[in-house]
């Protein structure tokens, strides 16, 4: 009975499971004293060891791996460093004749950027590394040569880049115009919160980030399994696509509440429904583009924002003086040469030349003058003008606002962005006011945004200067101050062609006028009727009033195109006392007279 009861006991009741299987054997429901919990917990704690051995031992071969890359890595890196050294001490410029056979039959690229590294490493320390007989002019010519074939640059830009930037940060900044910037949108305050955006956003797919803490609406995107332009909040008006450097501009000139604020070159609209945004829908702006097909674009925008205080205009920017003036504000972001936006349009590395810069240059002054001129140095809460360009170049920034300094009455003051360089006071033989250092230059490399650059003027004065070798100025014409002998040359490209179309007009105009002049002072002489009387030699009177009549008659034979055509021509003394003696006939001819030399000095001979 007692073996009975022990294989009773070693037997489960209805389990039919023995003692020696118990141990790894689980079974459903457990046992009634708790020992199928004991053995659980024991199986749950070795399988959890296991599987932290397994991560442990994962772990560690992914940072042997690592350890092992990164040795590799390092191992590359000193050979290549190894071998740019040896190649630094024997690098010597290769002779016209080899580069003339290298560009017929074309380089490789790898090549190339292996020379560029190899010259420009010898012109870092150029007393040490140079080839016996040659100038540092050989080597920044093949320098400037090899990055216009690595990077696809004409010569004029090429040069102009090279002169910009010091040559270890030249790669830097044409490797960032090779990259596109990231895309950055706009929050519109007037129907929603930077929050809110955010998680309707994110709850879309869109992958985003504040674009940093010196901008309270501006959002940066990464990755977005939606189109940006097509998301209800877009089409809502909820945000605006703009790149992060087109903020800049309305943060300095920081537009208040119920101000008259003009945009001289509004389109597509990304500022002025910024700066209706600052402003509340209160006050009015004006946004204005020389383009009218630009206008399209600006008015969908301001539309799909909701902005109801903008009034549109289609004016040439430097005609705005005598269309309208009296603002408290002026945003003049300027056509440029783009050198600033190379990644978004890359037609810029070649598509410019002297004449493009020259041209640009010459329009933005016209511009900057106008704008100044547009607003009221007298407002209380205004009388600033910002002045901005997509451009890095100094003809187009700081020589700008050095011409606006010496031409109104205007001060550069703080743009209040808390980042970027502050503009060139001197460049190469170029000497600019000192308070252009209140600039603000902005670079891809260095901010990883569009190349801008940001000046923000105070008017002091309405009154216009002027100068005793200025040309006097013309009524109802936009007053523009005449350029110094070393402007001029800006101007001549563009005032060529006008003057060619001006003579050819004008030399028509002044032959007909002089040749109508001829026969109007024929026709108003005055003239006998019948025959004329016979007076006595012994009267005076008589003999005055014969000589009167040949001193009239000697004005109107000698009134010709030529003298009237020819503003040099002296006049007879007799034909002097004529006019005194015939004063009707005499008056009115000299009237048509003058409006014949007039119309003959303008249209030339």
């Amino acid at each position: 009975e007692e073996d009975d009861s022990d294989d009773g006991a070693a037997m489960l009741p209805g389990k039919k499971i023995s003692d020696q299987n118990r141990k790894w054997l689980k079974l459903k429901g457990g046992d009634e004293d708790g020992s199928d919990q004991e053995s659980d917990g024991e199986d749950s704690d070795e399988d959890e060891s296991e599987e932290e051995d397994e991560m442990e031992r994962q772990a560690r071969e992914l940072d042997e791996q690592a350890e092992e890359d990164m040795a590799l890595a390092e191992q590359e890196q000193d050979d290549m460093q190894t071998n740019l050294a040896d190649s630094e001490e024997a690098f010597q410029l290769p002779d016209d004749e080899t580069m003339e056979r290298l560009a017929y039959e074309g380089e490789d690229l790898t090549v190339v950027q292996m020379r560029i590294k190899q010259n420009m490493a010898t012109l870092a320390d150029f007393k040490n590394k140079r080839e016996e007989g040659r100038s540092r002019n050989d080597y920044l010519k093949l320098l400037t040569k090899d990055l216009c074939t690595y990077y696809g640059y004409n010569h004029v830009m090429m040069s102009r880049f090279m002169q910009l930037f010091p040559l270890p940060e030249l790669v830097e900044a044409l490797e960032a115009n090779e990259v596109k910037r990231p895309v950055t949108i706009r929050t519109n305050t007037l129907k929603t919160r930077r929050r809110d955006l955010v998680q309707a956003l994110s709850s879309r797919g869109v992958s985003l980030d504040p674009v940093g803490k010196w901008s309270k609406v501006g959002l940066v995107i990464f990755e977005s399994s939606v189109p940006i332009g097509a998301t209800p909040e877009y089409l809502g008006g909820h945000y605006m696509i703009q790149s992060a450097s087109s903020f800049l501009p309305v943060m300095a000139l920081a537009p208040q509440p119920n101000e008259r604020v003009l945009d001289m070159a509004a389109a597509p609209g990304g500022k002025t429904t910024y700066v209706s945004a600052l402003m509340k829908n209160t006050g009015m702006v004006f946004a204005n583009d020389a383009t009218k097909a630009r206008t399209k674009s600006l008015v969908a925008n301001i539309h799909r924002l909701g902005v109801t205080n903008a009034v549109v205009c289609n004016y040439d920017g430097r005609s705005f003086p005598k269309v309208l003036g009296g603002f408290d504000r002026v945003l003049l972001d300027a056509p440029c040469s783009g050198s600033g936006v190379i990644a978004k349009d890359p037609g810029a590395k070649t598509g410019k030349d002297e004449s493009d810069f020259m041209r640009c240059s010459h329009l933005q002054k016209e511009l900057i003058l106008a704008a100044i001129d547009s607003v009221d140095a007298k407002s209380k809460t205004g009388g600033y003008i910002v002045y901005s360009t997509c451009s890095i170049m100094v003809d187009e920034n700081e020589a700008v606002v050095d011409y606006a300094l010496r031409k109104r009455h205007v001060k550069l003051v703080e743009t209040n962005i808390p980042f970027g360089r502050t503009g060139f006071k001197r460049f190469q033989d170029k000497r600019f006011h000192d308070s252009v250092t209140l600039t603000r230059r902005f670079y891809p490399h260095l901010h990883n945004m569009d190349g801008f650059f940001v000046a923000k003027f105070k008017k002091l004065s309405n009154k216009i200067p002027t100068k005793d070798d200025e040309a006097p100025e013309k009524p109802g014409k936009t007053p523009v101050a005449e350029a110094t002998p070393d402007e001029q040359g800006e101007s001549s490209v563009v005032e060529a062609s006008k003057a060619k179309k001006k003579g050819a007009k004008g030399g028509k105009r002044g032959a007909a006028a002089a040749s109508t002049t001829s026969r109007t002072d024929e026709d108003k002489a005055p003239k006998g009727k019948g025959k004329k009387p016979v007076a006595s030699s012994s009267s005076p009177s008589s003999q005055g009033a014969q000589g009167e009549a040949k001193k009239a008659k000697t004005k109107t034979s000698t009134a010709k195109p030529t003298t009237s055509a020819n503003p040099t021509t002296k006049q007879s003394p007799s034909l002097a006392k004529g006019k005194v003696g015939q004063k009707s006939a005499g008056a009115k001819g000299f009237a048509s007279k003058k409006g014949g030399k007039k119309l003959g000095k303008k249209g030339g001979k």
